[in-house]
C-alpha cells in the first residue's frame, strides 16, 4: 500500500475556490445584460474597470489594463514599452513559449538566456547576450518565485533597457516588500485557470509609465485612444483585446480571495520545506534557490538531485507512493516551458514566405537546442512538488514519510 492514502488536490488554486461568490458576480452581470464592457441596455458601471482599478490598487501601481490573456497582456506591454521589428528582448530559456513568441508577434527578436538555481534569469548571463540592439529584458518570475530584480534593473538602467516583467505563475507575489509586475517599466499577468486566482482565461498590464499605459491602452483597443480622450496627435491604430465583463466579475471575485491562497500555500510550504530539509542536508542536496522567501507565492517545492537519472527515479518512485512529484526537464517529452522544445521559433518558422521578425534582425541569429546547457542540466536535475493550498496536515505528514523513505 502506497504511503499516502490519497492524491493531491488538482494544482487549480484559485479555480477549487469558485463557488457562490462568483456564481452570484456572474448573474449579475447576465442580469443586467452588459457583457461589453462600454455599454448594454441600460447604463451602468463596466465590471472591468472595476477590476482595472482594484488590480492596480493591490499591485501598488497607478495603471492596470485588464486583457484577454497572459499572451495579449504580455504583446501589449510589449507595445506599451515601444518594442518594434529588429528589436532583441532577452527572455528566460526557462518559461512559458508566450513569452519568446509575444517578442515576435511584435516584430522582436528573442534572446535565451540561461537561468541560474532560483530558475529564473541568471543576471550574469543577461548581460552577456546584451549587445547594441537589446531594447528589452523580460524576467519571468517561474512558479511563484521572484527573479533577482535588483541585480536585473540595474542593468537595465546601464545598459537604457526596459524591463517588462511576465508575472503569468506568480500573481501575487513580492521582491523585498514590492509586488512583482511593479518594479520594471510594465508587468503582465495571466488569469488562466491553471495560474494562481483565475476567470479561466484573461490576463492584466500593470505599470506607473503614463505613456506605456496610454500605448498598451490604445493597442489593446481599436477605439482605446478615443474613449479615453487621448490627444489626437497621439492616436495609434490598435486591435481587440478587451476583456469581457463576464471574466471581470469573476476576476474581481478572485483578486479578494488572492492573499487568502498565498498564505495557505506559504504555511503548507513551511512545513513541507521544514520537514524535508534534515532529509535533503543528510544527503547532501539543495532546495531550488529563493531570493526572497517572504515574497514567494510558494506555489511549488523543487529540489536538485546529483543527476537527471536520480532525479527520473526519485519521481518514479514518490509517484509510487502516490507523491505527486515531476522532474522538470526531460529531452524526450515536449513541453513548452522549456527552450529545447520552441522548435517553430528555434527552426525560425514564419507564417508565410516572407514573415517573421529575423529578417529585420541587425545581426545574424541562430538558435540551438543546447544553447542554455545549464538551464537543461538544472531543470533534468529539479523534482517539482505542487504546493496546493487544499493539502491537509495528513497530506504534508505523507509526503514528507514518503520523501523521507524514497531519499534514504
Amino acid at each position: 500500500m502506497p504511503i499516502k492514502q490519497r492524491p493531491n488536490p488538482p494544482m487549480y488554486p484559485g479555480g477549487m475556490e469558485i463557488g457562490a461568490e462568483e456564481e452570484a458576480a456572474v448573474l449579475e452581470v447576465l442580469r443586467s445584460k452588459r457583457l461589453f464592457r462600454y455599454y448594454g441596455p441600460n447604463p451602468g458601471p463596466s465590471k472591468a474597470e472595476e477590476l482595472e482599478r482594484a488590480f492596480a490598487a493591490h499591485m501598488g501601481v497607478q495603471r492596470a489594463l485588464a486583457v484577454t490573456s497572459g499572451t495579449a497582456a504580455l504583446v501589449c506591454g510589449l507595445q506599451g514599452i515601444g518594442i518594434g521589428p529588429g528589436d532583441e528582448v532577452i527572455v528566460p530559456a526557462y518559461t512559458w513559449i508566450a513569452s519568446a513568441a509575444s517578442v515576435i508577434a511584435v516584430g522582436g527578436i528573442p534572446i535565451l538566456a540561461e537561468v541560474d538555481e532560483s530558475l529564473t534569469l541568471d543576471p550574469a548571463d543577461v548581460e552577456r547576450k546584451i549587445t547594441p540592439y537589446t531594447k528589452a529584458i523580460m524576467p519571468v518570475h517561474m512558479r511563484g518565485a521572484p527573479c533577482r530584480m535588483d541585480e536585473l534593473t540595474a542593468l537595465a538602467q546601464r545598459h537604457g533597457l526596459k524591463v517588462i516583467e511576465d508575472v503569468a505563475q506568480s500573481d501575487g507575489a513580492s521582491y523585498r516588500g514590492r509586488r512583482l509586475g511593479s518594479i520594471g517599466d510594465i508587468g503582465c499577468f495571466s488569469l488562466q485557470f491553471n495560474k494562481i486566482i483565475t476567470a479561466g482565461e484573461g490576463g492584466m498590464v500593470i505599470t506607473n509609465d503614463e505613456t506605456a499605459w496610454k500605448r498598451a491602452v490604445m493597442f489593446h483597443d481599436v477605439v482605446g485612444g478615443l474613449r479615453n480622450n487621448f490627444p489626437a496627435a497621439e492616436m495609434m491604430w490598435g486591435i481587440n483585446f478587451r476583456m469581457p465583463e463576464l471574466l471581470a466579475a469573476v476576476a474581481l471575485v478572485q483578486l479578494r480571495r488572492l492573499e487568502g491562497l498565498l498564505a495557505a500555500m506559504r504555511a503548507r510550504k513551511r512545513m513541507l520545506k521544514a520537514g524535508l530539509a534534515p532529509i535533503l542536508a543528510r544527503r547532501g542536496l539543495a532546495f531550488r534557490e529563493i531570493v526572497d522567501e517572504e515574497g514567494d507565492a510558494a506555489i511549488a517545492l523543487i529540489f536538485f538531485m546529483p543527476s537527471a537519472a536520480e532525479a527520473q527515479r526519485v519521481v518514479e518512485t514518490l509517484r509510487a507512493e502516490n507523491i505527486g512529484a515531476s522532474v522538470l526537464y526531460r529531452p524526450d517529452r515536449t513541453d513548452y516551458h522549456i527552450y529545447a522544445h520552441w522548435t517553430p521559433i528555434l527552426e525560425q518558422r514564419t507564417w508565410t514566405a516572407d514573415g517573421g521578425p529575423w529578417r529585420w534582425a541587425r545581426r545574424e541569429i541562430r538558435y540551438r537546442a543546447d544553447d542554455c546547457p545549464r538551464t537543461l542540466d538544472l531543470l533534468g536535475r529539479a523534482v517539482h512538488l505542487d504546493v496546493s493550498p487544499l493539502l491537509t496536515n495528513e497530506d504534508i505528514e505523507e509526503t514528507l514519510e514518503g520523501l523521507s523513505k524514497v531519499l534514504a
